[in-house]
């Protein structure tokens, strides 16, 4: 009896320390080592008090800032989150984050970096507490390079005795188009964007066009033009393959990069060299990690905080610097005796020392589309460095443009329902017309049928389709929607941002998006139906196999296809280019002419495409009567004349529809546009869906524009397929 007792008073007690547990939940992208890290801090402070429990929910990072604001701003989603500071600006004027109290501030100025600190303040306030920062070093194999050059001229020295094009070797690699990994040598020619400056503010342009940046976008491209000691088309993937094969002695690269190299590759890493030309340190971007609170009325904020000074001591710091590998914002980490004995770990707290914080401004997410294109342009020597960032610079204006204003929706509302009526009055014909309700009474079982499959299109498109046709005529800035009526439509039909012949218009990239849908949809039809043609003869033998292989691409993701193509398609090191190196002709560089450009994506999709239309005009063939074509053999027919006036018109009842479908499938392919060329040159290869896609997520969040963009797409392929129908049916 006294045992029971005791059980229920445990269990009671147990009970009540559970009640009294709050849950804080904290989401994070951290993949291996920072994963577990991570992991374990989490159990360890679970552990060491009872008032608080952390859940930790792994989040991709490709969609983690996306679901932050859908989720916080409806009261949803994390009490915390780990995230880079550079999106700070655009989350406290949307208003899904909080600044930290006066407390916390105090207590972050005594326990971090102070760069780290300063990366986070964003209108005088604070909104995240520090936790590790990432920066560019310099990584070289000590089996190659005893020591790194200390001055960029030195660098220059050491990389020609490396670089041999023939055999793929070069002395130097980093990702030189992309801006980030270029933004040391902007600092070092003294350039920027005058937004990492103390006194930039929510309204200060950025400088992209300005002295340091002409001289640092013609430097890089030296290095890789003239010098030709850098790659030129180098990719994440590429340069990690140089390195741990030895094709490349020095690396400019983060500390993610420690978890590609190779295990058996000896190596170090050392500060960035000095710019000869100007005395300037190669200075990177630093990126800040930190923990930001959610701001929504279930954030448990005495739980946050309790959290972020628990993480952001010394202890903790520890496990995430020799665990997880991070270089920690903790100043106190560094007097451990084991972490200040890690070289790697000082040397990214050395280099983050005399690092640029990124800007968390809005504005500054308006600078990478513009500033990558110019860099491209002069890398590939389509433009001069002067010019190509003078356009940058009007780009930038362009993106950064202030929303429209608001209308008065009066007017709207009155049309819509003028519409609705409509609408009704048409439904109501047809219903009356068909004799649906006599029907439904009568036979009622195809109805039934029918019924989950119209709810489902109701649910997942009809209601989706409305809410974006809604959203076309609002305008976003900051979290907030206003209403705009037809102006996000007469800025993309009257072409008001751009010329009509600019890539970036709406009638330059609906030609590009007709010709490429013309162009892959014909390859289709006529690839497809020559080897279902050949499958079909009774003279083949081991047909099976040869469908199997053939329908592989069709098989296979489109996505993965995609990449395997974009790396085929490498200037240097492709196998494209390393077959006409064979053949005795010289390689094409792919992605700097529109034609080439094109024909990569095109090449891509009717791999993937040809083996739909085959299969169908293959199982449309097999109830063509062979007797029909005999018979016209003995009139006398030729093979053409029979595949003319028999085949190909018996044909038509099933190519029909699967023209139209894939017509509709090539128009909105974004994944081949968006990993093969990327819409390069200079946006030059875009279509439609992967235009929209850049206004809704990369420039400045203009989702009203973007679904305009959608809309407009939706009733081209409307017109499309009606027109088809027609004609299909002779009328």
């Amino acid at each position: 009896m006294k045992k029971l007792i005791l059980f229920f008073i445990s269990c009671l007690f147990f009970f009540s320390l559970a009640a009294n547990t709050s849950t804080i939940t904290l989401w994070h992208s951290y993949r291996g080592l920072e994963e577990a890290a991570l992991q374990e801090i989490a159990e360890n402070f679970n552990n060491s008090q009872t008032d608080y429990k952390v859940e930790l929910l792994s989040v991709p990072y490709d969609a983690f800032a996306n679901k932050l604001t859908s989720a916080i701003p409806r009261g949803n989603g994390p009490d915390m989150f780990i995230f880079a500071h550079e999106r700070i600006g655009d989350w406290a004027r949307s208003g899904i984050i909080d600044p930290l109290d006066p407390e916390s501030v105090k207590l972050m100025k005594d326990r971090v970096v102070n760069t780290t600190l300063n990366a986070v303040q964003y209108k005088n306030k604070y909104w995240g507490f520090p936790l590790s920062f990432k920066s560019l070093v310099l990584f070289y194999r000590t089996d190659m390079l005893p020591s790194p050059p200390a001055m960029t001229k030195d660098l220059i020295v050491t990389a020609k005795r490396y670089t041999d094009k023939s055999r793929g070797r070069y002395g130097l690699a980093f990702q030189a188009t992309d801006v980030y990994f270029s933004a040391p040598f902007l600092f070092g020619f003294k350039g920027g964007f005058c937004l990492n400056t103390p006194t930039a503010n929510d309204t200060t342009p950025a400088c992209i066009d300005n002295p340091g940046n002409i001289k640092a976008v013609q430097y890089i491209s030296d290095l890789v033009n003239k010098y030709k000691i850098v790659p030129e088309e180098a990719t994440s993937a590429l340069v990690t393959q140089l390195f741990n094969e030895g094709k490349v002695p020095m690396v400019i690269n983060g500390p993610w990069f420690m978890g590609e190299i190779s295990k058996n590759v000896p190596y170090n890493i050392a500060l960035l060299p000095t710019v000869s030309e100007t005395g300037e340190v190669l200075k990177p971007f630093l990126t800040v990690e930190s923990l930001i609170i959610a701001n929504h009325e279930k954030t448990n904020i005495k739980g946050v905080k309790a959290f972020a000074n628990y993480i952001t001591d010394a202890q903790a710091g520890k496990i995430r610097a020799l665990k997880g590998r991070q270089a920690v914002a903790t100043k106190e980490v560094y007097k451990d005796e084991e972490v200040s004995a890690d070289k790697f770990l000082n040397v990214f707290r050395q280099q983050a020392e005399i690092s640029v914080p990124m800007s968390n401004l809005p504005g500054m997410r308006m600078v990478w589309e513009p500033m990558a294109t110019a860099m491209r342009k002069v890398i590939r020597g389509a433009d001069t460095s002067d010019h190509a960032l003078s356009a940058a610079m009007n780009q930038y204006k362009i993106f950064s443009q202030t929303p429209p204003e608001g209308q008065d929706p009066l007017i709207y509302i009155l049309i819509m329902i003028v519409a609705a009526l409509a609408g009704i009055i048409y439904i109501v014909r047809q219903i009356r017309k068909y004799s649906v309700f006599k029907s439904m009474k009568t036979m009622p079982a195809p109805y039934l049928y029918v019924l989950p499959a119209m709810f489902a299109m109701i649910l997942l498109v009809f209601i989706p389709f409305a809410v974006g046709t809604c959203v076309a005529f609002t305008a976003h800035r900051a979290g907030n929607y206003s209403f705009v009526g037809f102006s996000n439509f007469i800025s993309i039909l009257f072409a008001q941002d751009f010329p009509v012949t600019n890539p970036l218009s709406f009638y330059f990239t609906l030609a590009v998006t007709v010709l490429w849908t013309a162009v892959n949809v014909f390859l289709h039809v006529t690839i497809g139906l020559f080897f279902a043609l050949l499958l079909r003869e009774p003279w083949l033998k081991l047909k099976g196999i040869y469908r199997v292989l053939l329908i592989i691409p069709w098989a296979v993701p489109n996505y993965i296809t995609a990449l395997i193509w974009k790396g085929m398609f490498n200037r240097q090191f492709g196998a494209i280019n390393g077959l006409l190196i064979w053949l005795g002709l010289e390689p094409v560089s792919w992605f700097s002419s529109f034609w080439t450009s094109f024909a990569a994506n095109v090449t891509t999709n009717t791999w993937l495409g040809f083996p739909f239309m085959m299969i169908t005009a293959l199982g449309a063939l097999q109830a063509i009567p062979r007797e029909l074509e005999d018979a016209a053999a003995v009139d006398g027919a030729n093979m053409f004349q029979r595949f003319w006036n028999i085949t190909l018109p018996l044909l038509k009842p099933a190519l029909l529809p699967a023209v139209i479908l894939g017509s509709v499938w090539t128009f909105n392919m974004f994944n081949i546009i968006y990993l093969v060329s990327g819409g390069e040159p200079d946006g030059g290869t875009e279509i439609l869906i992967s235009e929209a896609y850049k206004w809704a997520f990369q420039r400045q969040e203009r989702y009203g524009y973007a679904a305009a963009y959608a809309t407009l797409i939706f009733i081209v392929l409307l017109v499309y397929s009606k027109t088809t129908e027609k004609l299909g049916k002779g009328k």
